[in-house]
């Protein structure tokens, strides 16, 4: 997917801290990562024999200490010109693992291009003790309807979405604030079995306009797809998890 205006502050951080860096050997990448508050973190990588750290791995431990949770987007450049890099085998394992949500920055002919890190290494081992936090994102528009709970359900598709505790991220909008919120249930469809009630369509809405809009904003989708109904609710201000299940 083509970087939204807040994912390429990403790039030009990553880049623009590249070009900064001199003759040394010892760093030859940078790398830049948002949080869900918009806030963007950089580090360079620490080339040693040992197997010093990537710019990207640095990243993490500069976001950490900043407390900034689950980050969303992450961009690597080369120094000398070189530009926006993947990230390593080793990178897109940590990453997965941390941040399972994040979309990373990769070159391609047309330029930029984001891609989900599950999507950069699939079918591969996943650390099941990381307690990674997870993101739920969502277009901006549908800010003022998740805020009131009147929008309460979405259908995702090739998505990984997992129940439980979530941060709720608006794309591309830092004045919308992210929200502590919970993922209730996951049930997948095949598009050809989806229903009104299923879609919890209100006021009439018919089925086949629900889903024109949802082959428009999944394109690659193809017609015998399974889809993914996810209920979520907002968790209010001061009510902690815990008390959300008790």
């Amino acid at each position: 997917m083509e970087p939204l205006d807040m994912e390429r502050r990403v790039i030009e951080a990553a880049e623009a801290l590249a070009r900064s860096l001199g003759n040394d050997p010892n760093h030859t990448v940078a790398a830049a990562a948002m949080d869900t508050n918009g806030r963007i973190h950089t580090a360079v990588n620490v080339f040693h024999f040992t197997g010093g750290p990537c710019a990207e791995l640095v990243t993490l431990g500069v976001a950490a200490t900043a407390e900034a949770g689950p980050l969303v987007a992450m961009a690597a450049a080369g120094d000398g010109g070189r530009g926006l890099i993947s990230p390593c085998g080793r990178c897109r394992q940590v990453l997965l693992d941390l941040h399972p949500d994040i979309l990373v920055a990769v070159p391609t002919v047309a330029g930029p291009r984001m891609r989900p890190i599950a999507k950069l290494l699939s079918d591969t081992y996943f650390f099941p003790d990381t307690q990674a936090k997870r993101v739920f994102s969502f277009n901006r528009r549908y800010y003022d309807a998740v805020v009131s709970g009147r929008k309460t359900s979405s259908v995702r598709w090739d998505e990984q979405i997992a129940v439980g505790p979530a941060i709720f991220y608006f794309e591309d909008d830092a004045e919308c604030p992210p929200l502590r919120g919970e993922i209730l249930e996951v049930q997948r469809y095949r598009l050809s079995d989806l229903t009104p009630e299923r879609l919890r369509l209100l006021n009439g809405e018919a089925t086949e306009g629900y889903l024109e809009g949802l082959q428009r904003h999944y394109p690659a989708m193809p017609p015998d797809a399974f889809v993914d109904i996810v209920d979520f609710q907002v968790i209010p201000s001061g009510l902690d998890h815990a008390s959300m299940n008790s």
